[in-house]
């Protein structure tokens, strides 16, 4: 019944929120007073475990509680290793992206981790479970602000380098929406977007992420995220409203001459850098259309 697996999917989650995020922080403690490198090294497996069991029963609840198909093209997975360093590249519509990308990639790839908003921080239980695992928070200062200070500008700049530093240390799928916020047809609009699907990407956090982690870095995965039905909510996805999620996955190459620039002073290689990146959203912008527009096959459906 519906009712029944509604109310069975929102007496597990924050059962399960909280069964995990304890262990989290008091690991996290243990962590903080250890005065070995190599320990805290050990710690960090294990934090990465509990964030990956906590997902875990996420997917479980998607496969026996809901009715939402994900079908993935382009999934390899002997292509993937879960001690890599990836950086993955999508554009962004809903909340629900987040737990699809879960879903898909979850123990196939390292823990994604995100750059957050700083006031995320505050979330109860998850502010803190974030901040455990190493998430970046950054200010994302709009261009007004800037303006009025401009030293706001090298603050996340300087986060972001801070947090790749860590990531070179650990296994890490360094999660980026391009776009900087969800797609709606309001925003679209208001951007004069060239792109039939998408908002026009932001250049300077991918740059940033490729000049902190440079070759250490695997490769990059450009996943496309569509919905058939239109983007649903939450509460679409928990109440069984959404019939089917399609990804389409693209494992890329370091763009090798990208590496080592200065995006932020160097205006030549801020031209090139964004003329890359638009290039990029284009085949996104036609795989979108694509995934939306008919039906696909399903080369690979991860679990």
């Amino acid at each position: 019944m519906p009712v029944l697996r509604l109310i069975l999917i929102v007496l597990m989650i924050p059962l399960s929120t909280v069964l995990h995020i304890l262990p989290l922080l008091l690991l996290t403690l243990i962590k903080a007073l250890l005065p070995l490198e190599s320990l805290r090294r050990a710690c960090n497996g294990a934090l990465t475990g509990i964030a990956e069991s906590w997902i875990g029963v996420n997917n479980w609840m998607w496969n026996h509680l809901t009715s939402t198909r994900l079908v993935v093209e382009g999934f390899d997975e002997a292509a993937l290793e879960c001690g890599g360093h990836y950086l993955v590249l999508a554009n962004h519509q809903s909340w629900v992206d987040i737990l699809t990308l879960q879903k898909a990639f979850n123990r196939r790839i390292p823990l994604l981790r995100f750059f957050l908003k700083r006031q995320l921080f505050w979330v109860p239980l998850l502010g803190l479970a974030w901040w455990a695992l190493d998430f970046p928070f950054m200010g994302r200062y709009t261009p007004k602000q800037i303006a009025r200070n401009p030293e706001l500008a090298g603050r996340d700049i300087e986060a972001t380098r801070k947090a790749c530093e860590k990531f070179r240390q650990i296994p890490i799928s360094i999660m980026n929406f391009v776009e900087g916020t969800r797609f709606t047809p309001t925003k679209h609009d208001a951007q004069h977007s060239p792109y039939r699907h998408l908002l026009k990407p932001k250049s300077g956090g991918v740059a940033f992420v490729l000049d902190a982690m440079g070759p250490g870095l695997h490769a990059i995965l450009d996943i496309t995220i569509a919905y058939p039905g239109g983007p649903p909510s939450l509460g679409d996805l928990l109440g069984g409203r959404v019939e089917e999620i399609r990804l389409r996955v693209h494992r890329r190459p370091l763009p090798a001459h990208l590496l080592g620039g200065d995006y932020q002073n160097d205006r030549e290689f801020r031209v090139r850098f964004q003329k890359w990146m638009n290039e990029l959203w284009q085949q996104k912008d036609a795989d979108l259309a694509n995934l939306l527009g008919g039906d696909t096959k399903e080369s690979a459906k991860p679990a």
